[in-house]
């Protein structure tokens, strides 16, 4: 009876494996094809031949390098300045008490509870009054900080640092930042990769807000400049799925690199939490 029960569980987590990759096995078929071969019935499952004409095509018809390379500043910009301003006021949470705290961070805990589009107008006013916009700070500075990584990232530290810890680096001569820097930074690299990635992510995929504040076209993101291969009197499917897996290409290549530590901080996480 347990055996068979096994066999059930692996059997129900293969076709769930099965039916998550679907999505991008049909992605790949419908870049290696034409449009016509997509919209032919009964459906094309198997790989063609076309995808050196679709890649040609998607890098002929929009600045694809450039695009890339903007949304890997903004990108890379955003991660870096994420991890250290929500990592440094998470450790200021969870670990230092000052007036107001508590209260503090149910304010701050609320502002998760709000949706980011109720946003877009006022930060749009703002970044006019900065003369930001149509520029790639417009994209990098307001997103520097937000309240998931705080809260994550306090979470973690209440767990994993103990105050004597604390309490032992300031005897040493810590300050702040030091005890910041040599103590709370090392226990949390499954913590702050788990965030980069969420956050690197999020930024790469990010699509609303730069198309409403970049009005440069040298300052295009990639997910902008892929939308320009949308023709006003028909959808090329084939060069707009390619041109998707094109963007696909940083992102498997971030979590190849750090998905050791991105799975160690999401499990850690999920039992710390």
């Amino acid at each position: 009876m347990r055996r068979r029960g096994r066999i059930l569980l692996h059997v129900g987590l293969a076709v769930t494996a099965l039916i998550s990759l679907f999505p991008f096995y049909w992605s790949l078929v419908m870049a290696t094809n034409t449009t016509a071969d997509i919209y032919r019935f009964p459906p094309k499952f198997t790989f063609g031949s076309q995808l050196d004409d679709n890649i040609h095509h998607v890098l002929t018809n929009i600045a694809f390098f450039q695009s890339m390379g903007n949304s890997a500043i903004v990108a890379v910009s955003g991660t870096v300045l994420v991890l250290f301003f929500d990592s440094l006021a998470a450790f200021t949470f969870a670990k230092f008490r000052f007036p107001g705290r508590n209260a503090l961070f149910v304010i701050l805990l609320a502002t998760m509870l709000l949706p980011a589009q109720l946003a877009t107008i006022p930060q749009f006013q703002t970044m006019v009054a900065l003369g930001w916009v149509g520029s790639l700070k417009a994209l990098i500075i307001p997103g520097a900080a937000n309240a998931f990584g705080i809260f994550w990232m306090r979470q973690y530290f209440q767990r994993s640092i103990h105050d004597e810890l604390v309490e032992a680096a300031t005897l040493d001569g810590c300050g702040f930042m030091g005890t910041y820097w040599h103590v709370a930074l090392p226990s949390a690299r499954p913590a702050l990769a788990f965030l980069g990635i969420f956050t690197f992510v999020a930024s790469w995929n990010d699509y609303l807000w730069p198309l409403i504040v970049l009005t440069n076209p040298d300052h295009l993101t990639l997910q902008v400049a892929l939308s320009q291969l949308n023709r006003s009197h028909g959808v090329d499917y084939s060069m707009v799925m390619t041109g998707a897996l094109l963007a696909m290409i940083p992102l498997i290549i971030v979590f190849a690199l750090f998905a050791r530590q991105f799975i160690k901080g999401a499990t850690e996480g999920a039992i710390r939490g």
